[in-house]
């Protein structure tokens, strides 16, 4: 590998500062801290461990996960900005070696125009590496690649026990396991070497195709998952007729080129009224997106930034939901279930303008919390109206536990402890694996654990 930028030596822990807020990106719940840390370099990380009491630390990096898995009430954080530099790349191997806060975009902006993509990427690519392996991110092409974790080739993490551990498949098996998925409690991520996938150009060749019910759903998931490496379905969850939507599918595009995007169009300058998202307003927007999409060229080639990430176009898009912020809720259900979980949410009258429906594959992800499953999963947002909202997504997690399903933490703010053992029974043998000086808001709360 062709060697990047270097890491200074240096055993001091920076000094503790009084911290900005740091939010979740649902903005919701809103929290203190006690203290930030701003390290420069990561040599700092394992100094910052061992200076600071027991369950007090939690790496942060761009603030996207929705909930409280990103946060850390009452006690300390490790604000990750500066260490984004990427370390390694070796472009004939499509690997890339880098700091934990590293953004997927850093990565994409030196991959791309030479011939390389994220082998797996969510739905933004504001997010850091390092947070991609702590919530084991998943997209498009679940049924292709499996999760982000599938592609770790290997990691260094600090750990207050025995400062830096070298991770891979094949080295200290069972920490690399317990870190992808493992919500950032393992350590703290030094650096990352990720494989790469190989790609022609930055264009995608995209197909739209309306539908009318789940069946329609599945049936175009059938016909589409052995010739699309994309699949990815908007579902409209106001509509009487419960199951309408507009189902997407792409292949990288032959065309050579990089497909640059064009930057953010527009920005959310505050966080709008309350009152200006409601029913009436998202059933207007669902019409029009429906039949816009519906009516459109069923067949483009498009860059690869509208496809993958059309919200990272507008800035601050999550001001959207006014000052109390959203909540989002995704799950994964066996099939018979989806129909109930939509028919609820459009009853509710409180349906989001940003559903999103996928069929996950059967590919296993490394990760011992890994959420992707066989199954459908949805994920849409609720603008927080207090009890209201609560109370619906309470009836949506009866559902998800009579069928058996699974929350996804990255996307949570108040599951409780019975959902969170079904979704993830294995918790218990993850916990030997937590750092004793880490702790967050989202693993006290289902856990229990101080």
């Amino acid at each position: 590998m062709a060697s990047g930028t270097a890491t200074s030596k240096l055993e001091l822990a920076p000094a503790p500062v009084r911290p900005r807020e740091y939010c979740s990106w649902g903005r919701y719940p809103r929290v203190s801290h006690e203290a930030a840390f701003q390290p420069e370099w990561t040599d700092q990380l394992g100094a910052v461990l061992k200076s600071t009491p027991s369950s007090s630390l939690l790496a942060y990096g761009l603030g996207r996960s929705y909930g409280d898995c990103c946060l850390n009430e009452g006690r300390g954080l490790v604000d990750c900005a500066r260490l984004n530099r990427i370390l390694e790349a070796d472009f004939q191997q499509g690997r890339i070696r880098c700091e934990a806060g590293a953004s997927l975009a850093e990565i994409l902006q030196v991959a791309v125009p030479r011939g390389w993509f994220l082998p797996v990427t969510p739905g933004t690519k504001f997010v850091t590496v390092g947070g991609a392996i702590a919530n084991d991110v998943h997209g498009k092409n679940h049924h292709r690649a499996g999760t982000f974790g599938c592609h770790v080739r290997q990691f260094a993490i600090y750990r207050s026990d025995c400062g830096l551990v070298i991770c891979s498949p094949e080295k200290n098996q069972d920490l690399f396991r317990a870190t992808i998925g493992g919500l950032g409690l393992t350590g703290l991520i030094a650096w990352v070497e990720i494989q790469l996938r190989p790609i022609a150009g930055g264009y995608m060749d995209v197909e739209t195709h309306p539908f009318q019910s789940t069946e329609e759903f599945l049936e175009l998931t059938a016909q589409s998952d052995s010739a699309f490496e994309y699949t990815v379905a908007w579902i409209d969850c106001v509509c009487r007729r419960v199951g309408r939507g507009i189902f997407f599918r792409g292949n990288h595009s032959p065309q050579p080129g990089i497909g640059a995007s064009s930057g953010m169009n527009v920005t959310v300058p505050f966080a709008l009224p309350g009152w200006m998202l409601n029913r009436s307003t998202i059933k207007g927007f669902n019409i029009a997106y429906y039949f816009r999409n519906k009516s459109s060229r069923r067949k483009a080639t498009v860059p690869y930034d509208p496809f993958f990430y059309p919200l990272d176009s507008v800035g601050h898009w999550n001001l959207m939901y006014g000052k109390r912020g959203f909540l989002q809720y995704q799950c994964v259900v066996p099939t018979q279930a989806m129909p109930k979980l939509l028919r609820l949410i459009a009853e509710s009258g409180m349906g989001s303008f940003l559903a999103v429906l996928k069929q996950f594959g059967s590919k296993r992800s490394p990760g011992m919390l890994s959420f992707p499953r066989p199954g459908l999963t949805l994920a849409l947002d609720f603008a927080m109206k207090g009890e209201r909202t609560l109370a619906l997504l309470k009836a949506l997690d009866q559902v998800v536990l009579e069928a058996g399903g699974a929350l996804y933490p990255a996307k949570d703010a108040r599951m409780s402890p019975e959902m969170f053992e079904q979704s993830f029974p294995q918790w218990r043998e993850f916990r030997q694996f937590v750092d004793q000086k880490l702790s967050s808001s989202l693993w006290r709360r289902v856990t229990g654990l101080r």
